[in-house]
């Protein structure tokens, strides 16, 4: 079950692709944002997912959105796949799973993430989510949808 619309987006702190830590609170203060989670980086949908949010990234990169991908792999696995992929936005680790958690991302037993995205608006409340762990392409859609003015 994902977090429901009209909730704080919990705070964390994770090791980013930027080569720094990426906070919420301090990196997009006063700014919405696009995080979605995802099960793991080189495999066919999320590796789809990532392309289609790299393809769309103009329409979140206009509006001063930035986009966040979230996955329980390491940090050298990240940057290959961004580099690969040329993915024009950062990745965050997330090793143990921690963030994951707090956002309900996880799939019991397994802690594997699931497939969900959160539209967090400039005072970090979520004012979206889109989960569907085969849709890749809907994540990005109904993110756009949510952020048309």
């Amino acid at each position: 079950m994902a977090m429901k619309t009209g909730k704080k987006a919990p705070d964390f702190t994770l090791p980013s692709t930027s080569g720094k830590d990426f906070t919420l609170s301090k990196e997009c203060k006063g700014k919405a944002c696009i995080i979605y989670f995802y099960p793991k980086d080189f495999t066919k949908v999320c590796t789809a997912e990532a392309c289609d949010f790299r393809d769309q990234f103009a329409a979140f990169r206009d509006l001063d959105i930035p986009v966040l991908g979230i996955s329980r792999d390491d940090m050298a696995t990240h940057l290959r796949f961004k580099k690969e992929y040329k993915l024009p936005f950062e990745l965050l680790s997330d090793e143990k799973g921690n963030v994951c958690n707090a956002y309900d991302a996880l799939i019991p037993l397994i802690r594997v993430p699931k497939r969900i995205t959160y539209f967090i608006d400039q005072d970090h409340i979520i004012q979206g989510v889109f989960s569907d762990m085969f849709e890749s392409k809907k994540h990005v859609e109904e993110m756009i949808k949510l952020i048309k003015p």
